[in-house]
């Protein structure tokens, strides 16, 4: 139940990064530059404070240094801030998390099955659903996302995946993630200085990029990584696909999107091909 319930806040966390970043540039509050640094400095900070309360395990001397961050994983989330944001300048908030989560499920997939990972009939037929979901919606046609939005979000898929790939090593999830935010602020600070921080800002956006920033990336990074190490790559991959349906529903009532029925097409293969992911047992080796 427990890994449940955290995994549930932080699937309900990544899905609200989407709409409070696709409300506050296309909403005019905050341009996508001054988002994305305020975004990884306030998850920076909440992450670090975090690490500042934890007391140290009974067992555990007191003294044992928290765990680092590497550079792989600080570019890997850099990456996904600087794309995830630029693609939301061009694409709906529900699309893009659909795009988001597929490129991220095709990524950890991938790194699964070279690492010789298994999956049963049923299991197969699940992540096909899934990514029959995925393709339903990024085929040309009328309703098709802006095709340079896309891209920036698939790549932005990508680096999260790998990032999650890479995560799963930590034995200190919550020090290891505050370190990466804190190498990706600066990171992404420089890039976007080089870029040119846009002109406009509001106290509106300040609050929107602080709460991705602070709650939905700090406090749902934290409770990610926690759980990340127990769940087997494929899980993990499939789980993250029902963030688009919490985007979409989200999207539908905050920020008046409409839920197309191309959309809702892709959303219920996605929804099918987790249940038959998340409903099997994973066969034996």
């Amino acid at each position: 139940m427990r890994l449940l319930t955290i995994t549930a806040a932080a699937m309900l966390g990544f899905a609200a990064n989407s709409l409070l970043t696709r409300a506050a540039i296309t909403g005019g509050h905050l341009d996508a530059w001054a988002f994305m640094v305020i975004r990884l400095v306030t998850g920076a900070a909440m992450l670090a404070l975090l690490v500042s309360l934890r007391q140290a395990p009974a067992s555990s001397p007191d003294s044992r240094p928290r765990g680092r961050g590497s550079w792989p994983m600080t570019l890997g989330l850099a990456g996904y801030a600087v794309l995830f944001t630029l693609a939301y300048v061009r694409i709906d908030a529900a699309p893009g998390a659909l795009l988001l989560f597929g490129s991220v499920q095709l990524t950890m997939f991938a790194v699964a099955l070279s690492r010789g990972e298994t999956l049963s009939r049923w299991h197969w037929i699940g992540v096909a659903l899934a990514l029959g979901g995925f393709l339903v919606l990024t085929l040309p046609g009328l309703t098709a996302p802006d095709p340079v939005g896309a891209i920036l979000m698939a790549g932005s898929g990508i680096c999260w995946g790998l990032y999650s790939i890479l995560g799963r090593r930590a034995v200190d999830p919550l020090g290891v993630t505050a370190d990466n935010f804190l190498r990706a602020s600066g990171v992404v600070l420089i890039i976007a200085l080089a870029a040119g921080l846009g002109s406009r800002f509001s106290v509106t956006g300040l609050v929107l990029a602080t709460a991705s920033g602070a709650l939905a990336s700090g406090l749902a990074y934290a409770a990610w990584y926690s759980v990340l190490p127990a769940l087997p790559v494929w899980r993990a991959a499939t789980v993250q696909l029902t963030v688009p349906i919490l985007t979409a529903l989200g999207a539908a009532v905050f920020l008046s999107e409409s839920l197309t029925p191309r959309l809702g097409g892709a959303m219920a293969l996605v929804v099918t091909g987790i249940w038959l992911t998340t409903s099997t047992p994973k066969p034996s080796r």
